[in-house]
């Protein structure tokens, strides 16, 4: 980019670029048909808000930089709705749905009627606003009359544009949902971290646009369906025209919507997408029904509640009653403890249903689920069946509250629950049920870093009885890889030599590999420089372990607790004895550390180190190493092709260092450190 842009050549640029990244937004994120890579994409946002950078006043609201730029908010604020957002009446099968198509002929003088037949989204409803083709306002549906001011959160949502070709007040009304993808990833996290998960894809897109803070959202992974168009408060005339012309001007409509000349094709419609519903990436309850004819809808009107217009033709509820005949308590790769009831088989959205999850201890205590209970379970789309709520009033008094186990039930090993967490664990790394990813986890780059002992392999020597638990990768033999399938000679002597090369490894490396709770990589480093052994590690009380950085109670009872159950001591005893490594490499708390207390961030490729290598040196210099740009962070470290790093980075006035400098920083420093 030229550094000697004139105002008007850089105003002219900025204009360009935004058209560009608009265009390229939409073909990515609405049309599915990508036209450049990541990297040019990339490109052109870096240079964007370069160019703002350099002529702030340039800087508008609807700039795609903006689009994750607002703060936390205090509170919504409440917006009454320009045109009331009615809710619409329901119909539940196909008598009930000509009903309807009798009502609306009859109010018409029995005349042939067209109707728009489309997927019900099961969302949130939401109104925005563009004025002179800018993204303004966006406000939930709320009771209809007045809804919460939700603006920074929506703008957040990539499939949304910011700038449209649309003049005058324009009003758009849709949906908010939530993908099947993104709500897995969703829950995933939330029981990482111990918080109660959502029961389904709606209540998740419901609860993360009324986060305060925009930049959460905006991980969420929330997407659009836009269905209704007002130009300057006006209708275009037909809806499917509507749907047309919201295409036209970029936003996401869904293609799975019929104009149907006859209720036959309404029912055909619903029928079709009863039995393809589950092929579908969101959740979709029904199809809603509109007439056509904007003219037509006028003289229909609507009641208080309802447009007479339209009604949702809903599909048979996912929801069914059942009893639970017992309680049963699974552990999974992580360790966690999740009740699952047994329920008495039932028939639900065409598949048989005799299993449903209920999440956690916490949740098996809220609703008061006992075994004999009757229940209300749904199952929506691909989500696990779950319990809604608990017919207590069907009790009969031999029903059975459920005890929550002390000990794992599938090694027999402690249970562990964090203080404020609502997830328990089994703390045994080699209990059968969460042996893989244990294993998995050891091997990994960043732990003991066993090249070759990969997931297809580790599959292999479960399967074949060759690990039992973590110590049993030292007795691996060359006889007894050989016979593995695709595993030669030759690929069975280099993983026997990676395996020995671990026994090597630093101390930080092996106290990470073991996977306690709430110790990562960089905690493990301060753990080792502080304690210079595993052995005084373990025979560390909570007060001394509080001394060291990041470590406090809830950090410091996990530790203690790991080391004090037997199955763990056990383990790091057979890893002593296989010869592992359990002392530091540098006398404990003798490290110089330059770099402590700087917060380093790596963006794009760099040619001298990998990601992780670099992480590593900075690390053992004593510097913490971030995932993302923050006020907090100290310098970014710039490869080639870097990413939106670099972009926030000169937002916040962060410093960056090119890959020359970086090396120069990592040699002063490491000298430094070995002349302390």
């Amino acid at each position: 980019m030229p550094s000697s842009l004139t105002r008007d050549q850089a105003r002219r640029r900025i204009e360009a670029l935004r058209r560009a990244i608009a265009y390229h937004e939409k073909k990515y994120y609405v049309d599915n048909d990508p036209q450049i890579s990541d990297a040019e994409f990339d490109g052109l946002m870096r240079e964007l808000g370069e160019l703002e950078a350099r002529f702030p006043e340039f800087i508008t609201p609807e700039s795609p930089t903006q689009r994750v730029g607002e703060k936390p908010l205090e509170g919504f604020q409440t917006v009454t709705h320009r045109t009331p957002m009615l809710s619409m009446d329901n119909c539940y099968n196909e008598a009930e749905l000509r009903e309807f198509d009798e009502r609306v002929r009859k109010l018409l003088d029995g005349r042939g009627v067209e109707y728009v037949a489309e997927l019900k989204i099961d969302g949130l409803s939401v109104s925005i606003f563009y004025r002179d083709g800018k993204f303004a306002q966006a406000v939930t549906r709320g009771d209809g009359f007045r809804g919460d001011d939700i603006t920074a959160n929506v703008k957040t949502i990539r499939t949304l544009p910011l700038v449209i070709e649309e003049k005058g007040d324009v009003e758009v009304r849709g949906e908010i949902y939530l993908p099947f993808e993104s709500f897995r990833a969703i829950n995933r996290d939330r029981e990482e971290k111990g918080e109660t998960l959502f029961a389904n894809p709606r209540n998740a897109a419901a609860g993360s646009v009324r986060l305060l803070d925009p930049r959460e959202v905006a991980g969420r992974g929330l997407d659009t369906f836009i269905y209704y168009l007002f130009i300057d408060g006006r209708e275009l005339p037909s809806q499917w025209e509507s749907l047309r012309r919201l295409k036209e001007l970029g936003f996401k409509t869904n293609p799975n919507a019929r104009l149907c000349r006859s209720l036959d094709d309404v029912l055909r419609y619903y029928r079709e997408w009863q039995e393809k519903r589950d092929s579908l990436d969101y959740d979709v309850d029904g199809i809603v029904l509109k007439v056509n004819s904007a003219e037509e809808r006028t003289l229909l009107g609507a009641t208080a509640k309802s447009p007479r217009w339209a009604v949702a033709f809903k599909f048979p509820a996912r929801q069914a009653t059942t009893r639970i005949n017992d309680i049963i308590v699974q552990v999974g790769r992580t360790g966690a403890l999740t009740p699952v009831a047994v329920l008495e088989p039932v028939r639900l959205g065409g598949v048989t249903i005799s299993r449903s999850t209920l999440h956690n201890e916490e949740e098996l205590r809220r609703k008061d689920i006992r075994v004999g209970d009757h229940v209300l379970i749904e199952r929506s789309g691909d989500v696990i069946p779950h319990v809604v709520s608990v017919m207590k009033e069907r009790r009969t008094g031999r029903e059975k509250s459920f005890v929550w186990p002390k000990k794992c039930p599938v090694c027999g090993a402690a249970v562990f629950k964090p203080e404020g967490e609502a997830i328990s664990r089994c703390v045994n790394p080699s209990c059968p049920a969460r042996l893989r990813e244990s294993v998995i986890h050891y091997a990994s780059r960043r732990a003991m870093d066993i090249e070759g002992l990969g997931e297809a392999l580790v599959d292999q020597l479960l399967a074949a009885g060759l690990v039992r638990s973590l110590p049993d990768i030292y007795k691996l033999r060359h006889e007894d890889l050989v016979a593995l399938e695709r595993m030669g000679p030759k690929s069975a002597s280099n993983l026997l030599a990676q395996v020995e090369q671990s026994k090597k490894r630093e101390l930080a490396r092996l106290i990470f590999a073991l996977g306690i709770r709430h110790v990562g990589e960089r905690l493990a480093r301060s753990l080792a420089e502080r304690f210079g052994s595993l052995e005084a590690l373990e025979q560390a009380g909570e007060e001394e372990l509080q001394q060291v950085e990041d470590v406090g109670e809830v950090v410091a009872r996990s530790i203690r607790f790991f080391f004090a159950q037997p199955e763990n001591r056990t383990l790091i005893r057979k890893l002593r004895e296989a010869g592992v490594n359990m002392r530091s490499h540098e006398a404990p708390g003798r490290e110089a550390r330059p770099l402590a207390g700087q917060v380093f961030v790596i963006t794009g490729t760099l040619a001298a180190f990998t990601r992780d290598e670099a992480r590593e040196k900075l690390e053992k210099l004593g510097a913490e190493v971030g995932s993302s740009v923050t006020k907090k962070t100290t310098c970014l470290v710039v490869g080639e092709s870097p990413g939106s790093k670099l972009d926030r980075a000169r937002e916040l006035g962060v410093r960056t260092m090119g890959e020359k400098e970086f090396l120069e920083l990592i040699s002063s420093a490491s000298s430094r450190n070995r002349k302390s």
